[in-house]
This record gives structure tokens, sequence and C-alpha cells, in this order.
């Protein structure tokens, strides 16, 4: 596990959509946009799933995440290597991220990610 420099925090709520990128027990990669990516705490991200089935199948399947954020025209970015605690379906955090995205569809999943490597570049 890694804290979250303020270094991050500020460049993952300045960049988005972050680009999620997991695998399938199988090794079969997935990448998807996630602009609902945000920090939780020192230690976890967080996310929601509106219309990702794959990307919540292979978390199931196998925890292992990684999170990149890139803004090319300050060619600024950042990279969280992780793994999923936790994917939820009811509860605050879930309350949370479902009102506050009502308006984009209904929320499936919320994500929680643990950072266990982190940088900017």
């Amino acid at each position: 596990m890694e804290k979250l420099s303020p270094d991050l925090i500020d460049a993952i709520a300045q960049i988005k959509p972050a680009m999620v990128a997991t695998s399938s027990k199988a090794g079969q990669p997935n990448v998807s946009p996630k602009g609902s990516l945000a920090v939780l705490d020192d230690t976890h991200l967080v996310f929601a799933d509106l219309r990702s089935p794959q990307t919540v199948k292979n978390l199931m399947e196998n925890p292992q995440i990684s999170i990149i954020g890139f803004d090319r025209v300050q060619r600024r970015g950042w990279r969280v290597w992780g793994t999923v605690d936790a994917i939820l379906t009811s509860g605050e955090l879930y309350d949370q991220f479902s009102r506050a995205y009502a308006e984009k569809g209904k929320v499936n999943h919320v994500v929680k990610v643990l950072v266990e490597k982190a940088i900017t570049f």
C-alpha cells in the first residue's frame, strides 16, 4: 500500500478521464475511460461503473488494476497500480455516487481500489 502524494491527488482531480486497465483471469485485457475516478482517502481511489460490464467482470475474476491519466497539452500525467478491495452495489458510498451520477444513468457498481504503487510524470 502506498500513500497518495499531494501532487498525485491534484493530478487525479485535474486530469480526466482516467483510463482503467483490467484483465480477465485468462489474461484478456480491457481498457475503459472513467470520468468518475476520485480520491477516497490517502490510500484508496474509487470510481463508478455506469456502462462497463467487462471492467467489473474482469475485476471479479482478477482484482489487479492499473489506472493512468494524461494531459497531452501540459504533458503531465499520473499512473496507479493497485488491487480492488470492494465492488459495491449498496451502502453510503454507492448512494453518494448514485446521486452524483443520476443524470448520466444508473450506477451499477462502485469500485474501491487500494493503491499499491503510484507515480506522477
